[in-house]
């Protein structure tokens, strides 16, 4: 199984100038723990659930962008990865999200842990 084939129809994405309270919102109502931040058709970061709690914890106003705080310039991966592989790389790096890239540079989706655990069990 690969990674391309994990992701949805349209990834969840937000503007880098989106308030911090709108993505904590939007991850609520779609139970997400990411949510890509582009710009155009250019992936900027993600903003995660972590990077809104450590905010939270630092005093961040919740109106501050999206861009203050997320995770920018992301490592991305090729939709044809094996699942197993992208398990080795999450185990050794410790992130939660893979954001997928086609050859075209367009952001697929995001692939959580979650979803690469559920592919996994899926193929033993």
């Amino acid at each position: 199984m690969r990674l391309g084939d994990l992701v949805g129809n349209t990834p969840h994405v937000c503007g880098p100038d989106t308030t911090l309270l709108e993505a904590a919102v939007a991850m609520e109502r779609s139970d997400l723990g990411s949510i890509a931040v582009v710009e155009g058709m250019n992936l900027l970061g993600l903003i995660t659930e972590r990077d809104i709690r450590r905010a939270v914890a630092n005093g961040t106003d919740l109106d501050t962008a999206v861009s203050a705080v997320m995770s920018d310039d992301p490592d991305t991966f090729d939709p044809d990865l094996d699942v197993w592989d992208a398990a080795s790389w999450i185990a050794e790096s410790g992130y939660r999200h893979l954001p997928v890239v086609g050859d075209d540079g367009g952001l697929m989706g995001v692939v959580s842990i979650r979803d690469l655990l559920k592919a996994l069990v899926d193929t033993v």
